[in-house]
């Protein structure tokens, strides 16, 4: 029955109308710019928000209740947490211990290397859920918008990626002022510090990080040295990979960094500065905190130097080095990362053994290997003590044909002098 009492004519039907929102994923940390987005796109631009945070080991079961919590009051239409700590070990960190990765000898690629697979889980959401967009919150400052951004359009190509926080160039008076203005208040005073925390260690950026005569203060750190004297452990090794810390097994080798970060941690170990050149092209400083791949990266090539051939371990160090470097700048789903991989697989077949390490208050000390595969346990010869394989003579002959070529370098010089 229509407004006048009748009923409409056949065919003359009112139709209802359902608008369709078009979903945005928006990869949500809840930190002031991803809050604004969830925001902004959802009021201003009418998405149907859903956030999604992809842990890689730097969130405790409480951080991330919170950061639901925070979502839906931002207006949510859904909130996941994607746990990727086990596939962040399986296909990053347990091939940069393969390759004793250290950025410029120094950084452990923390942050870097979790970017990528945060980025993996946000797009592989997207699609599962058909969303149009997916956003996140970096500024156009830094590596991190790169890494978001060339995983997205590399696996989704379909899927359009929206920035409000960088297209915006937004101040942070804005952004909290924007969230007031729209029925949001939460307590975003500005920390001295920007912290981010994973599986694979803890970046520290701020204040003296800006600046290239200053080092961060003891109170940056958010692990404080709790022990004094010194301490020994051992951190043992399978293949190449860590099986044990203090001879206690674990087939989950989360469990076992974890574990090994709880004892080191303790003693303010893997501590430093970095210092190197971003995707961007400028020069950038991070401090960070990283105990246990410190000390698994370190042991662990003690290790090899002791159970592979020095040309293996040529090999290994420039592979590695371009692992790393590829993988810091967001290159790792450049198929020349699955053939590093498969080389530095192959080189630890014989990288089995237990490294004693002593701990003490900023510093430890390599003690030594026990290993099945130490190639100075060998029939051949004790260097500098005796010689079994090979004669006096034998070495005589070995020098002389060894020098023949320098021999021949400083003869010509010699006679051209004239």
């Amino acid at each position: 029955m229509n407004e006048t009492g009748s009923f409409p004519e056949k065919g003359n039907t009112p139709k209802i109308i359902y608008i369709m929102k078009e979903k945005v994923v928006l990869a949500f940390s809840g930190g002031l710019d991803t809050s604004f987005c969830a925001k902004y796109l959802s009021v201003d631009k009418g998405y149907d928000v859903y956030t999604a945070v992809a842990n890689t080991g730097g969130f405790t079961p409480d951080e991330l209740k919170i950061i639901e919590e925070k979502a839906y009051k931002l207006g949510a239409v859904k909130h996941v947490a994607l746990d990727v700590t086990q596939e962040y070990y399986e296909k990053s960190i347990k091939y940069m211990v393969f390759g004793n990765v250290l950025r410029n000898g120094t950084y452990p690629i923390s942050v870097s290397s979790e970017r990528i697979f945060q980025a993996i889980a946000i797009i592989n959401y997207a699609k599962e859920i058909g969303a149009s967009y997916v956003a996140h919150g970096s500024t156009g400052a830094g590596n991190d918008q790169v890494r978001f951004d060339l995983t997205f359009d590399v696996l989704a190509p379909e899927i359009k990626i929206l920035t409000p926080t960088r297209d915006m160039v937004l101040t942070r008076e804005y952004e909290i002022n924007y969230l007031k203005d729209n029925g949001f208040h939460a307590d975003f005073k500005k920390m001295e510090y920007s912290i981010n925390k994973g599986l694979w260690g803890t970046s520290i950026g701020g204040k003296e990080t800006l600046k290239s005569e200053q080092t961060l203060p003891e109170p940056a750190y958010p692990s404080q040295i709790e022990k004094t004297g010194e301490e020994e452990i051992t951190i043992s090794f399978e293949n190449g990979e860590i099986s044990a810390v203090n001879h206690k097994t674990d087939s989950n080798k989360v469990n076992l960094i974890n574990q090994l970060e709880s004892i080191a941690a303790k003693y303010g170990i893997g501590r430093d500065m970095h210092i190197g050149d971003t995707i961007i092209g400028i020069k950038g400083r991070v401090g960070f905190e990283a105990a246990a791949p410190l000390l698994i990266i370190n042991a662990h090539k003690m290790l090899e130097k002791h159970t592979l051939t020095k040309w293996q371990q040529y090999w290994k160090d420039q592979l590695g080095t371009w692992y790393g470097m590829f993988l810091h700048e967001a290159q790792y789903l450049e198929p020349v990362m699955r053939d590093i991989e498969q080389f530095l697989a192959s080189s630890q077949k014989n990288v089995t053994g237990t490294v004693r390490i002593t701990l003490r208050p900023r510093s430890y000390t390599l003690v030594g290997v026990e290993s099945p595969f130490d190639l100075m346990k060998t029939d051949f010869g004790e260097y500098g003590e005796i010689n079994r394989a090979w004669s006096a003579d034998d070495v005589k002959g070995f020098t002389k044909i060894l020098g023949n070529q320098m021999k021949i370098y400083y003869n010509v010089q010699k006679r051209n002098e004239k």
